[in-house]
């Protein structure tokens, strides 16, 4: 039986750095740390960061992670100035729902949402 998400990992060639970036925008040290995989705790849910292997991985828009934020605009903002760059600005899509998406430094797509009516199930 499915239980929900867990883990969104995404693919850096340099993993030191990402992991400095990652800390920087999430405002949290890994709680896991290792060359091959660093792994980030937040609310419950995991972002992995692994080193690619033989050469750039490709990516695309085909499948989108979306973090739950409070202040979509204002993170969004804050994001672009750590040096994410824009992919999709917070755009409404229905009711008091908003989307946004940036790329981190590495061409992983970033995905916020607010969302007041989501609650998360136990």
């Amino acid at each position: 039986m499915f239980q929900g998400l867990r883990t969104v990992i995404y693919h850096v060639d340099d993993l030191q750095k990402a992991k400095e970036w990652y800390s920087k925008v999430l405002s949290i040290e890994p709680y896991f740390d290792e060359p091959f995989y660093v792994g980030f705790s937040i609310g419950g849910y995991e972002l992995g960061l692994i080193p690619e292997e033989g050469g750039p991985a490709l990516r695309g828009d085909n499948v989108l992670s979306y973090w739950g934020v409070t202040e979509i605009e204002k993170q969004y903002q804050r994001l672009l100035s750590l040096g994410a760059t824009e992919h999709e600005p917070p755009t409404n899509v229905g009711g008091d729902i908003v989307t946004a998406t940036v790329k981190d430094p590495w061409g992983n797509v970033i995905g916020l949402i607010y969302n007041p009516g989501f609650k998360v199930q136990g």
